[in-house]
């Protein structure tokens, strides 16, 4: 009986608490249900993105460049620019299953933890290339911990659903950092090969997407053996993948030549010059045409890839810089600038600020073609000009004797007197012209 009376017991007591859990249940769910349903919260919704980062260029009047303005090296590019096997290499090395998962890849985060334990350096990334996009576009400056994992996932699938494959991976081509300023995949292949994205090898691609996951460390400018042992790990998952054989990545391995200084397209290559510095300060400083505020003007000029087509001549600026340059070089500190103005429009043909812009050294920025100074002896020439086309002879007499005074313009009544300046006399217009005298030239005008 003693069995069946601790059987009986049990069972009891089993029903006793499945009861009572019911009833629990029964009594506090429709409260819990009203609790979480009291708000009017609508779900939220991932912002639009920003909009890319592009580089101003000046252009001469005859449509040559002359100069870039930019902060971040950014040039982006439509998906339909970038070649299939470029597109296969970022793959390859950095998502091979993009195009199959929604924007969470459970097996390869899993794949990578597993890999990345075994190995005595990381070998595998984890995250796929949605959620990279979604770092760099909603994450930026938050803290890396369980919550920012947390976060990073749920965007990704959030981002999948409200954008196509192609336009996330388009975005993570045009905004993926590199290294040495480059951000997108076609600053990063002028920067690391000179050449535009259209151009790159399949190989070239896969040494680029190697460098995403740590680009300071993997530098092939200044970390050329940490760059090399990185590029290896690509060519194997490479082989792995069945793209290259492991021959072929053996040769590649040692005779693939890394990047050894950034670099630019030979369309491209540009100097600051003195006008193209004038040109940023008058556009920064001294007009509104690319915003009311200085930051919206910054950002324009910096970040906006606008266009700006200026009035240089890019002839007369030659033979403007070949006339300073017959300045003899000199210990003097002896310089000289000149400004070619088209007298009817106004319009600047030519600027030389002096020897040539030097930015970082001292007086080497200075343009002195603009730089405010008393014009001196220089307004004779105009005014010697003048007389000659009116008629005057150097054999004219012209009185040079002080004091003298001449008005001043706009304002009325008012004259500037010359006194004590070098005593001239009653003397041709061709030795007061020699010994620059100044009454001289106050009477003559």
């Amino acid at each position: 009986m003693r069995p069946l009376t601790w059987v009986f017991r049990l069972a009891l007591a089993v029903s006793a608490g499945a009861l009572l859990v019911t009833s629990l249940v029964v009594a506090v769910a429709p409260r819990l249900w009203h609790v979480a349903n009291s708000h009017e919260e609508l779900p939220i919704d991932l912002p639009d993105f920003e909009p890319l980062s592009q580089r101003s260029q000046v252009y001469d009047r005859n449509g040559g460049l002359i100069d870039i303005y930019e902060l971040e090296n950014s040039q982006p590019v439509g998906l339909d620019q970038v070649p299939e096997a470029v597109i296969s290499a970022f793959l390859a090395v950095e998502d091979k299953e993009f195009f199959q998962h929604d924007g969470v890849n459970l097996r390869s985060l899993i794949r990578a933890t597993m890999s990345n334990f075994a190995s005595d350096a990381p070998q595998q990334g984890a995250s796929t290339i949605t959620m990279q996009v979604v770092k760099n576009e909603f994450l930026a400056g938050l803290d890396r911990d369980g919550r920012y994992k947390l976060l990073q996932i749920h965007y990704a699938k959030m981002l999948e659903k409200s954008s196509t494959k192609p336009e996330i991976l388009e975005r993570y081509l045009n905004t993926v950092f590199f290294g040495n300023n480059a951000y997108g995949v076609q600053a990063a292949s002028e920067t690391y090969f000179g050449k535009s994205v259209g151009e790159l090898t399949f190989i070239e691609a896969a040494f680029l997407a190697g460098l995403v996951r740590a680009p300071t460390t993997y530098d092939p400018i200044n970390a050329p053996e940490r760059s090399r042992l990185r590029f290896v790990q690509v060519l194997d998952r490479l082989v792995d993948d069945e793209y290259i054989t492991r021959r072929e990545a053996k040769v590649l391995a040692t005779d693939f030549v890394l990047p050894e200084r950034p670099r630019s397209l030979p369309t491209e290559q540009t100097v600051r010059t003195y006008y193209s510095e004038a040109l940023r300060e008058y556009l920064l400083q001294r007009s509104d045409i690319l915003g009311t505020t200085f930051e919206e003007r910054y950002n324009t000029l910096y970040r906006g890839g606008v266009r700006i087509y200026t009035t240089l001549d890019p002839v007369l600026q030659l033979l403007a810089t070949a006339a300073r340059n017959q300045l003899p070089a000199n210990a003097a500190g002896i310089d000289a600038a000149i400004v070619s103005l088209d007298t009817q429009t106004g319009a600047i043909r030519a600027m030389v600020g002096g020897k040539g812009f030097q930015a970082g050294q001292d007086g080497g920025e200075v343009n002195m073609a603009l730089a405010p100074r008393q014009t001196g002896s220089s307004a004779k020439l105009f005014i010697l000009a003048a007389a000659v086309q009116a008629g005057a002879e150097p054999t004219d007499i012209i009185d040079g004797t002080d004091p003298c005074s001449f008005p001043i313009p706009d304002q009325p009544g008012e004259e500037f007197e010359i006194k004590d300046a070098v005593e001239g006399g009653l003397f041709t217009l061709e030795k007061n012209t020699y010994d620059s005298i100044n009454c001289a030239y106050v009477r003559l005008s």
